[in-house]
């Protein structure tokens, strides 16, 4: 399974990942909802579960992602300041681009 992180949103999530209460937690990516050919997604701190995949990315942060979830294999997880602050993870392996 495969995992990208922009530059931003590893600069943000770098923040959270070194505070001291998160140390044992990784970074999960779910499967809010899914619908037709896309799905929506959320973030979470979460330790390793049996049925995980950890994914190394080049930001040297490890996603955890649910083994066998094909709507997870190949997400890209940034940060954007406009025109909203916050995160967009989209998978545009699977032809989602974030414009739904």
């Amino acid at each position: 399974m495969k995992c990208k992180i922009t530059r931003n949103a590893a600069k943000i999530l770098r923040v959270e990942l070194d505070k001291p209460e998160n140390a044992e937690l990784k970074l999960r990516v779910f499967v809010t909802h899914s619908h037709g050919d896309h799905a929506h997604y959320g973030l979470d701190l979460d330790k390793p579960k049996e049925d995980d995949v950890i994914v190394s990315t080049d930001k040297e942060i490890d996603v955890l992602l649910k083994s066998g979830e094909e709507m997870l294999d190949g997400v890209v997880i940034d940060y954007l300041y406009l025109p909203q602050e916050g995160f967009v993870i989209t998978n545009p392996s699977k032809g989602n681009h974030g414009e739904h």
